[in-house]
């Protein structure tokens, strides 16, 4: 069974305070796998704390940036999986810093690939890449097979990084695995600058969700413990020599709008009178109009399939968001 795969062995997930990280830490040590886990800044809601995962993995303190951290950590813990997933992954930061989102999303990643490829012990890579990856293109769905060609700081961030981790499997032969999924949601996700995020605290509080485009951008939107499911299986397959150093997109072929996936979160959760608020009169910038992706790979090649879907993920993630509300509602107050 895929869930005996993970007894024994030890597994490197850098960003592991992040949205996905944290959930595939939990999976992770439930499948029996020893987890070490990278941290930079400490983040007191993360859902790494806020599930407890923390207490059971080691963490070790360093930035992907410091190269002999990454040498570090993975050889003396003797990790054979890396799942690098650690970036600065938010568009309007990356528009208003460039320099720290190349540092982190392009020399981070060379910087553990290149310690993955110096260690005895490494047997399979994932790295999260990221449908931004593909640029803006005429043709979609996008399928794996079309160019990277990111213009924007954040979108040329992850081309670089997805075409870094390929260099290292067909120059080194390292075995690499690299996913691609558009927006990722769920519980764990602190940015509320996001949609989703948005759409569950003005559900929480009784208003109107802010659309800040004016609600006509396309997207992937693929809950976060299917993509967890996702990067476990690429990491799987990375034993069979033909899926290595490829990419794979991860799905549920189901692009919506802005406005589109907000006004189904409404509904989802109960709530459709919470008309949205769309106030913006156009893209915000370094933003790309429509982007979504085919997943037929991902099923044929890797027996891929959600576990989830998008109106469970919905109300999993408003769950999670009800309970973070509650709990510093009550700190607060001191109820």
């Amino acid at each position: 069974m895929a869930e005996q795969y993970w007894r024994g062995k030890t597994a490197l997930v850098t960003g592991c305070t992040g949205l996905v990280g944290s959930w595939l830490c939990s999976v992770l040590v439930e499948r029996g796998a020893h987890v070490v886990g990278l941290v930079r800044d400490q983040v007191p809601n993360s859902n790494l704390y806020r599930l407890g995962v923390d207490k059971k993995i080691d963490i070790a303190r360093g930035d992907i940036c410091d190269y002999e951290t990454c040498l570090r950590v993975i050889n003396e813990y003797e990790v054979d999986t890396v799942f690098h997933l650690a970036a600065q992954t938010i568009v309007g930061i990356a528009n208003r810093s460039p320099l720290s989102t190349f540092d982190a999303n392009i020399r981070g990643t060379w910087n553990v690939m290149e310690a993955a490829r110096l260690s005895p012990t490494i047997k399979r890579v994932v790295v999260a890449s990221s449908d931004k990856a593909y640029g803006a293109q005429d043709e979609l769905p996008y399928l794996e097979n079309a160019p990277l060609v990111g213009l924007h700081p954040y979108d040329a961030s992850k081309s670089c990084a997805d075409l870094i981790a390929q260099t290292y499997h067909h120059s080194f032969g390292l075995p690499v695995g690299i996913s691609r999924c558009g927006n990722i949601f769920g519980g764990g996700d602190l940015n509320f600058n996001r949609i989703l995020p948005e759409t569950m605290k003005a559900i929480f509080e009784e208003r109107s969700p802010v659309i800040r485009s004016d609600g006509t951008p396309t997207r992937d939107y693929l809950f976060v413990l299917d993509v967890a499911e996702a990067y476990l299986c690429l990491a799987e397959a990375q034993d069979n020599p033909a899926c290595r150093g490829k990419a794979f997109n991860f799905s549920y072929e189901l692009p919506k709008t802005v406005l589109e996936i907000v006004e189904l979160a409404l509904s989802v959760l109960g709530r459709p009178d919470l008309t949205p608020d769309v106030r913006g009169e156009g893209l915000p910038p370094g933003e790309i109009p429509h982007q979504y992706l085919a997943a037929d790979r991902a099923r044929e090649e890797l027996g891929w399939k959600p576990r989830f879907g998008l109106e469970d993920g919905l109300r999993a993630s408003y769950d999670w968001y009800q309970a973070l509300f509650m709990d510093i509602e009550a700190n607060r107050t001191g109820g």
